[in-house]
């Protein structure tokens, strides 16, 4: 069964009926709907967490003495939002027990636009690192904008990326997933 907030700061668990037990009993977690397993507090947690994100985004240093307001896509948004709470599922305390660091990758340098504790009161279970690239159809258009040009000046993300995870409670290797 799913953990109470109570028991995510102790790491304890929450034991399930027995009914759940025959029901689960020759289902294997890939067939399962991953719909079913998604708290409803992860997912306000994780549309929060989106915000803060995009927050973030709108302030991204990405060079010297320079700030970029980067513009996050609906689908980018969409697809990072369902990969943060697939990626969450599996973990004791779901996406309350993350650590977020954000990355936006152009050209071959990959900036750390941000820090993100998904919940500062939970100790965190694991770490998410989530690597953005810039569209690159605007890349040559943009390249010489980074010696001049306006403070906060609008940039679009790709709607590919990348995200890292790595369980902090565990010596488990490390997943990276391409989208």
């Amino acid at each position: 069964g799913r953990l109470e907030t109570s028991d995510c700061e102790s790491l304890g668990s929450a034991s399930g009926s027995e009914g759940d037990a025959e029901y689960a009993e020759g289902i294997s977690l890939p067939d399962m709907d991953l719909e079913l397993l998604h708290d409803p507090e992860d997912e306000l947690l994780c549309a929060n967490l989106m915000d803060v994100v995009q927050a973030t985004l709108g302030r991204a240093p990405l060079g010297a003495k320079r700030c970029w307001r980067l513009l996050m896509p609906a689908q980018l948004q969409a697809q990072v939002r369902t990969e943060l709470l697939r990626l969450a599922c599996s973990e004791p305390c779901g996406l309350r027990g993350a650590l977020l660091d954000l990355c936006v990758e152009h050209g071959k340098a990959c900036h750390d636009v941000g820090h993100i504790a998904a919940d500062p009161a939970v100790v965190p279970t694991f770490q998410l690192t989530l690597v953005l690239r810039l569209d690159s159809r605007l890349w040559p258009k943009i390249q010489g904008l980074f010696a001049s040009g306006p403070a906060f000046a609008p940039l679009k993300l790709s709607t590919g990326f990348r995200v890292m995870k790595k369980k902090l409670y565990s010596s488990e290797q490390l997943l990276i997933e391409e989208c």
